[in-house]
């Protein structure tokens, strides 16, 4: 991972978001897309905000990638080229492609502890 200095220095300072304080959290609103300072957005008024990882930027340029890495701030899936948070990641579950978004923790952490293969 290619990690710049600015989500270096935010890793080194935190071991987890709960670690950030207040004043200086960042919140991805889902509805009108912009990243705030505050609760509720000042865009649109959204009142449900998830706090945002101060290692992600927002912005994968990559179409599809063949494996995700796990951010070691937060532990969401992220873009192992430029660390971007917001990907999708899906699963082969007998035959059939799922988002696994809507997986609970446990079975989101038995897709981590997963052993990979390269067949080709």
């Amino acid at each position: 991972m290619h990690w710049t200095e600015e989500q270096k220095k935010a890793i080194e300072k935190y071991s987890a978001l709960d670690d950030i304080p207040v004043e200086e959290r960042r919140y991805k609103c889902h509805t009108c897309h912009h990243i705030v300072d505050e609760e509720p957005c000042p865009a649109c008024g959204e009142a449900i905000l998830q706090q945002m990882c101060p290692v992600d930027h927002c912005h994968c340029p990559h179409d599809i990638i063949e494996s995700l890495a796990y951010c070691p701030l937060c532990g969401a899936a992220i873009c192992p080229d430029c660390g971007s948070h917001d990907v999708s990641q899906i699963s082969r579950i007998t035959g059939y492609l799922s988002d696994v978004g809507g997986w609970n923790a446990a079975k989101q952490q038995e897709l981590k502890d997963r052993a990979h293969y390269d067949i080709g």
